[in-house]
């Protein structure tokens, strides 16, 4: 039997879709699998309020009666729209080492794509910026995080045999922490926050965190829109990301600044690693993957990076000083050794130069490919 590409078209294969990676990186070491049931709102119409401007649509491919590749197809009318470009996105793909199941799953999406006029394919980009994003080309035998992306290293090589180029990368970066503490970026914060009026907010409890959560998601939208393949979220999607993601989120780990009349100027978001807990959870929160994540919260000597914002007109001004005094003393207190930068645009030198003044190494390097049609 040879290969046959087949959509999905209900439940039972979008279940399928989503659980093909877990037989093709079984037991790999630096593969983090996802929360299946996260992935399964992030695909479901009827779930994911990206769906008010998106189309999407799935396919698996099969040999021998197996599945052996799966690919999303995502046309992002608003990504259209302010980028003024007619691009459909590819996404979620993962695949077997072999070129006719490559160029059938690839094929599917460029066929749709031609269908409704678009004049390129791009990607991995999911449905907004809060999605992974980017093929690894560089780092195979690094642990990957929560927030991205792993693939075997045949992956870029059947894009580029497919005619796909590189469009954009991001570059990640092992940071240390210092052994000894710097007392010259603590004087520093408290000498900004006193000349400015800026301040800390001091939160105890998720609870009093959760107030500031949609200033936050403003801010992002603010800053983060002039990146790369970005657009803003929805007020829908603001409130289902503080559904899924402010629970777990310690306030200590999340540092914000506000100005003299309390208006947010700058926030970070970090958060012990769940790598190693999502690879003893495999994709499951019960029976005992809550426990491991829980574990992974509450001891852990590697922290991951999320986002980092700060207001247009604050930039410049050394305030992000403010937010690495706050995040230093945090990660001593809780013994980090290590923190992950995650993805970070190769071209953003403002954001790489955050790590100048620690030790660190770039580790990883990922990719988004296009295919002009």
């Amino acid at each position: 039997m040879g290969l046959e590409i087949r959509e999905v078209r209900d439940q039972r294969g979008l279940r399928s879709f989503v659980n093909f990676p877990f037989t093709l990186y079984r037991a790999h070491p630096c593969w983090v699998p996802p929360l299946i049931n996260d992935e399964l709102n992030s695909l479901r119409w009827d779930k994911n309020p990206a769906f008010e401007y998106c189309r999407a649509r799935y396919w698996l491919a099969f040999k021998d009666g197996k599945i052996v590749g799966r690919i999303a197809g995502i046309i992002n009318q608003r990504h259209i729209d302010r980028w003024e470009e007619k691009y459909m996105r590819f996404a979620w793909v993962d695949f077997i080492d072999d070129t006719e199941v490559a160029r059938g799953l690839f094929g599917a999406v460029e066929d749709w794509a031609r269908e409704e006029d678009l004049h390129a394919v791009h990607g991995p980009l999911g449905f907004s910026g809060m999605d992974h994003a980017g093929m690894l080309v560089e780092g195979f035998d690094e642990l990957a995080t929560n927030a991205t992306i792993y693939n075997f290293p045949y992956y870029p090589e059947h894009l580029s045999a497919l005619g796909y180029l590189k469009e954009k990368d991001w570059v990640e970066f092992e940071v240390y922490m210092p052994e000894e503490d710097d007392e010259r970026i603590h004087q520093l914060s408290a000498t900004l926050q006193k000349r400015y009026g800026l301040m800390l907010l001091e939160t105890n409890s998720k609870a009093e965190l959760l107030p500031y959560a949609r200033e936050l998601f403003d801010l992002y939208n603010q800053e983060y829109r002039k990146l790369f393949g970005s657009i803003e979220l929805t007020e829908k999607q603001i409130d289902a990301y503080i559904k899924q993601y402010f629970g777990l989120i310690s306030p200590q780990f999340l540092p914000v600044v506000l100005d003299a009349d309390g208006k947010m100027v700058a926030f970070g978001v970090t958060m012990p690693s769940l790598s190693r807990a999502l690879q003893k959870a495999r994709g499951r929160l019960l029976p005992f993957g809550v426990f491991h994540l829980m574990h992974a919260l509450r001891k852990n000597d590697r922290v991951d990076f999320y986002l980092i914002a700060i207001k247009e007109e604050w930039q410049g001004r050394g305030v992000n000083a403010i937010l690495f005094s706050r995040m230093l003393k945090v990660f001593r207190e809780f013994g980090v050794q290590v923190a992950e930068s995650n993805p970070e645009l190769e071209d953003n030198f403002a954001v790489q130069a955050q790590w100048e003044r620690f030790e660190k190494r770039q580790h990883k390097r990922r990719r988004s490919f296009i295919k002009y049609l």
